[in-house]
């Protein structure tokens, strides 16, 4: 098969930039392991993105699932330094049909169950990959590859340089988790006890029975937890306990499990494992100490592993803890983020989960040092440890994917490569799509 662009991946960010490109008249083949799309998003049960949706296809994609009922309207959540804007959960099963129905109408050739094992590279540039699935061993021919796997894979075996979590010797990285859900909860009665509990200190809490469907969102829970591990000696790995509602369906976010190597197998399944052990302590906790969970169930426990970092690409420029706290301004940013700083303590114990002023992604931290045609973006962009605990978010990853969409379809169009592509020429076209591009411009 031969493609302009190949996307590799189709989580939260390879949708969008699949989309982007295929708007732009590319031939575009989107490439998932999995039989859906979003990833972390859907199938990881994550739902919410931690900030607001500010524009562009993120936003748009947002507005649509609102339209069917699919998410609610944004909400601000009580945090450390005040109050947090954030787009509501979505239901992922309406996600996942959305995100496909938006790349097929764009023209994008999604190919679902289907892995890819290798870049192919001629001379220092990616000429295509090599996938695998039930047909046996194929190429997929492209002008430009989008590496969105989240862990840089195409990226890291093109030989692009990259750093494995904070870049230290201990490779220091936030630990993985595992979200599951909890039927027959009685949300109004869990939302009175928030209410006048001094054990949740950032929460969002809804006036209104019917803004508690997509609207309830608890964080806390420290004391609980401390007391439940110390009654019945079982151990857990986290300080804090987040609920959320989606579509009226608990969502609980409560396990982790640091220093594992996701790179192997062993580690991978083990750390599997744990949560589910955990997950197990979690809900006995919820039904024995949270009013609302008496005659709750665990509902569906997410098929996937929750990763929250791995490789940062070195790209032409490496975004900082400064850049991102700071929200300092570059002439090359494709895309204004809103995401709160969420850092999950790397050896365990509490979230630091902060609202912030806006700050700027660079298109050169999309760009890859020492390989040409391939671009990256999602959570694996060139961003140091600090930095990563805001572009990790959902609406950087989506933002990123769109910018990459477009830069590779201009390049294209310019018959440049994806290094030397106009940058101005690509502000314009996201703008175009209503995507804020500097932080002032975010409303």
């Amino acid at each position: 098969m031969e493609a302009d662009v190949v996307v590799v991946g189709g989580g939260t960010t390879g949708p969008f930039a699949a989309i982007a490109a295929a708007r732009r008249g590319k031939r575009v083949v989107m490439i998932e392991r999995f039989g859906s799309l979003g990833g972390n998003l859907t199938l990881g049960l994550n739902t919410k993105p931690s900030g607001a949706l500010v524009g562009g296809l993120p936003l748009e994609i947002w507005n649509l699932a609102r339209s069917v009922g699919g998410a609610g309207e944004d909400y601000m959540a009580m945090s450390k330094t005040g109050d947090v804007k954030i787009a509501s959960p979505c239901d992922p099963e309406i996600m996942k049909i959305l995100l496909t129905r938006l790349c097929v109408d764009s023209g994008v050739q999604i190919l679902f169950e289907t892995f890819v094992s290798s870049p192919v590279v001629e001379s220092g540039t990616v000429k295509g990959v090599i996938v695998e699935s039930k047909a046996g061993r194929q190429f997929i021919g492209a002008k430009v590859v989008i590496d969105c796997s989240a862990d840089a894979d195409m990226a890291a075996k093109a030989g692009a340089p990259f750093i494995m979590g904070a870049g230290d010797a201990a490779k220091t990285m936030q630990p993985v988790s595992m979200y599951f859900t909890m039927n027959k909860v009685d949300i109004k009665r869990l939302a009175d006890w928030a209410r006048t509990s001094d054990d949740i200190p950032a929460r969002a809490i809804p006036d209104t029975e019917e803004g508690l469907a997509y609207g309830l969102w608890l964080t806390g829970f420290n004391k609980t937890l401390q007391r439940f591990q110390a009654e019945t000696g079982i151990k857990l790995q986290r300080d804090n306990i987040t609920l959320k509602t989606a579509d009226g369906l608990m969502y609980v976010n409560a396990t982790r499990v640091p220093g594992v190597d996701v790179f192997s197998p062993v580690e991978f399944t083990a750390a599997i494992v744990e949560c589910y052990r955990q997950i197990e302590a979690v809900a006995k906790l919820l039904r024995e100490q949270i009013p609302g969970f008496e005659n709750a169930t665990i509902g569906q426990i997410a098929p996937v592993l929750g990763v929250r970092e791995t490789r940062h690409i070195q790209g032409e420029y490496t975004l900082t803890g400064e850049d991102a706290i700071e929200g300092r301004f570059f002439e090359d940013s494709i895309g204004a983020d809103a995401s709160a700083l969420d850092i999950h303590e790397p050896r365990g114990g509490d979230v630091d989960f902060r609202g912030m002023r806006p700050y700027e992604i660079p298109y050169r931290c999309l760009v890859p040092l020492g390989v040409e045609q391939l671009l990256i973006a999602g959570r694996c962009i060139s961003a140091d440890h600090t930095a990563h605990a805001r572009s990790r978010n959902m609406p950087a990853c989506m933002a990123t994917g769109q910018a990459a969409g477009v830069a590779a379809a201009i390049a294209i169009d310019e018959n440049v490569t994806v290094r030397k592509v106009p940058i101005k020429k690509v502000q314009d076209e996201l703008q175009s799509m209503g995507m804020p591009l500097h932080g002032d411009q975010v409303n």
